[in-house]
């Protein structure tokens, strides 16, 4: 449940109260809907027709809009008025949008005359394929990856103190990864085409593209449901799955070949037929819990885009789906008679210029919150110290990401400098860095977010306070699993410059 202080839905002018009834409902209204035993307020924000009835898409009062979801016309309480939509201010919309869209011409057609260039071929075919209703997916990717900085300040040696008497509030939010980190990206959001705020939030529910602003809320989901092994899942996001897919009620995907099929019987004659078992890629890791898969995007284009749409059902800012060829794919199974089912992947570049070791990053619903997560971060690392190189994950992180990245930070830093002060040695960030596998940034923004650095007498000191050791001896009661270097069969894969991009 979202915070008390979130703002419930609707505006807060005064709307026109009266009856509706299924048909006569529309998006924009704001009715009291079943969830969890109780009516809620909840606001209609699409309506769909299905094979089993219309449905409504309803974000509720105070919730996440993760927890929105697609209900039928039975979870609503029609025998209570419904607020309804002011038809004065959707004329007040219309002509803003009118205003807002006369001044985006201006402004394309002066960048236009002024910055001409001469496009080549695969740009041209992607301002073509972007003349569509939803933008192609290469050009998303290709945005995302322009302006991207990595500049790790360094400190020189520090002394660190065990046992300090600053307390440190470890709050979830107080080390911010995704501000102030790449500020050639908010140079380049100054230079897209502007737009108003209702003219992109519709834009953004109905057909746009989610990397126009990202500040604003994604499209709604299309998939209500879905049958993946013997786990029934519902996503979060929407995810861009065939049109028709959307009219099911329940879609089903093979978890060994993550086909997906919108009807029951299509799928059962699937499964008689499919003989794949385990992720199609060479197995580099296997211990008594989990085993990890390698999969060249290039070589598995189908599986692996099946993979990036069932991942985008639980990941807000993932945008790439379609163009698998420059990334590399590490998954992580469990075994039983059946095959090897996935719990969670993450994918790479296989030539990151930013030294990125990771690119996406996903532990499934149905095994989150049992340390999984860990395990896939550790695995990164594990292979960056292979390589002999400074890893970092690709930014933003989803708030899920983004909270396991700093819970794993965290623990390694503790474990690092509690026994740089067992063995009585001075550290630097720089040390801490190399031990990791992680970026010198990486690193201060864990101790600076746990208060844990500072500036004392013209010396830069590393304190560890005794509450985070606590917490962290804790932690260690808890922690069981943990991936062993030494079973790792891997070494790194050298491609050519054909292997490392698209094959068009």
């Amino acid at each position: 449940m979202s915070p008390p202080g979130e703002a419930a839905v609707g505006s807060d002018e005064k709307r026109q109260k009266g009856r509706a009834t299924p048909d006569t409902i529309k998006q924009g209204c704001i009715a009291m809907v079943m969830k969890e035993g109780q009516l809620r307020r909840a606001e209609i924000l699409s309506v769909k027709d299905t094979k089993s009835g219309r449905q409504f898409y309803c974000n509720f009062d105070n919730f996440n809009k993760r927890l929105d979801e697609w209900v039928k016309a039975d979870r609503i309480d029609w025998d209570q008025d419904v607020e309804w939509p002011n038809p004065e201010k959707d004329k007040q919309k219309d002509a803003k949008t009118k205003k807002n869209s006369t001044v985006s011409k201006k402004q394309q057609t002066s960048k236009k005359n002024t910055n001409k260039k001469a496009t080549s071929k695969r740009e041209q075919s992607v301002a073509s394929d972007g003349q569509a209703g939803t933008p192609h997916p290469w050009t998303e990717f290709v945005e995302g990856q322009q302006g991207k900085k990595q500049d790790g300040t360094t400190e020189g040696n520090a002394s660190l103190e065990v046992g300090g008497d600053k307390g440190v509030k470890r709050k979830a939010d107080e080390l911010d990864v995704d501000e102030d980190e790449i500020p050639a990206e908010n140079a380049k959001k100054q230079h897209q085409p502007s737009f108003s705020r209702e003219q992109e939030i519709e834009k953004l529910r109905t057909q746009g593209s989610m990397t126009q602003n990202p500040t604003e809320i994604s499209r709604i989901r299309n998939i209500s449901k879905v049958e993946f092994g013997r786990y029934v899942l519902f996503p979060w996001y929407f995810s861009p799955y065939p049109e028709a897919f959307g009219e099911e009620d329940c879609i089903y995907i093979c978890e060994f070949c993550l086909s997906y099929f919108g009807e029951l019987k299509s799928f059962t004659r699937h499964r008689q037929k499919c003989t794949l078992h385990h992720p199609p890629g060479n197995e580099i890791y296997r211990d008594d819990f989990v085993s990890f898969f390698e999969i060249d995007g290039r070589r598995q284009r189908t599986w692996c885009r099946n993979l990036c749409l069932l991942s985008k059902m639980f990941l807000d800012h993932k945008t790439l789906y379609y163009d698998v060829d420059p990334f590399l794919f590490y998954v992580m199974t469990t075994r039983d008679d059946r095959g090897c089912h996935i719990i969670g992947y993450f994918s790479k570049e296989k030539e990151s210029t930013d030294g990125y070791n990771v690119a996406c990053i996903l532990t499934l619903p149905q095994y989150q919150r049992k340390g999984y997560g860990r395990l896939l971060i550790q695995f990164s690392y594990e292979l960056s110290k292979i390589e002999g190189k400074l890893g970092s994950p690709e930014k933003p992180l989803s708030d899920l990401g983004l909270l396991s990245y700093r819970q794993y930070w965290s623990e390694n830093i503790i474990d690092i400098l509690l026994g740089y002060n067992e063995r009585k040695e001075t550290c630097s960030i720089e040390a801490i860095a190399i031990a990791l596998a992680m970026t010198t940034q990486d690193v201060e923004h864990t101790l600076q977010a746990l208060k844990m650095q500072v500036y004392h007498k013209g010396e830069h000191k590393i304190v560890v306070p005794e509450k985070l050791i606590r917490q962290r001896e804790k932690s260690r009661e808890k922690q069981k699993r943990l991936i062993d270097p030494e079973r790792i069969q891997w070494k790194p894969p050298v491609f050519s410059a054909m292997n490392r991009t698209w094959g068009w």
